[in-house]
């Protein structure tokens, strides 16, 4: 009778050990891969570009150009749920810091697809009322955006629009559908074209 109770205890004491221990390297580990602070300059031009309720997504050399950028956006704070993993925001900006200092807006989603030649190919002709918003980041070609329509009580399913880097024409621009090709902008959505660049 007393070897069982000497075995329950015995192993009382190495998970006890064991427990005290695995909690202080749960939390080492959490305070080791926490999101790095944004930096004050960064969500102050993302306030500047989008108003005080603006949050900085992501920020760095975004395009692989040598040069800071941030990806500021209006989020929805409370997400409705969806088959299509994402951000849902009402508004987003990406913005590069000058020589100067100061912060130029490269590209805009708000109603519809923007930068400074015009309205991104494959941006729908009816104002949107919300992006779901989902990136990725290449060593090679940097941030890529996907935007897919958020249309309040529609049942419809749209394909994402990519939105990348264009060395070429140093501007962000959407991409076709194979997302192999860039598109040339529209300077206004009543004649849409999208043409290959």
């Amino acid at each position: 009778m007393q070897r069982p109770l000497i075995l329950v205890m015995a192993a009382s004491v190495v998970l006890f050990g064991c427990g005290s221990e695995g909690a202080k390297t749960a939390a080492e580990i959490e305070k080791n891969t926490a999101e790095p602070a944004v930096p004050e300059e960064m969500q102050d031009a993302a306030k500047a570009l989008l108003g005080s309720e603006a949050q900085v997504l992501l920020f760095g050399d975004l395009a692989k150009t040598g040069k800071q950028q941030v990806l500021a956006a209006n989020v929805v704070p409370n997400t409705p749920k969806s088959v299509i993993a994402g951000t849902v925001v009402m508004r987003a900006v990406v913005a590069e810091k000058q020589e100067d200092g100061k912060w130029v807006e490269l590209m805009r989603a708000d109603e519809y697809l923007k930068n400074s030649k015009g309205f991104l190919g494959q941006t729908p002709l009816q104002p949107v009322t919300g992006w779901k918003l989902q990136h990725e980041q290449s060593a090679e070609k940097g941030l890529t955006l996907y935007f897919t329509p958020v249309q309040a009580g529609s049942s419809v399913r749209t394909l994402p629009i990519a939105v990348a880097w264009n060395p070429a024409t140093k501007r962000y621009q959407s991409m076709d559908l194979s997302y192999q090709h860039f598109l040339g902008e529209a300077p206004s959505l009543e004649n849409p074209r999208s043409t290959l660049r």
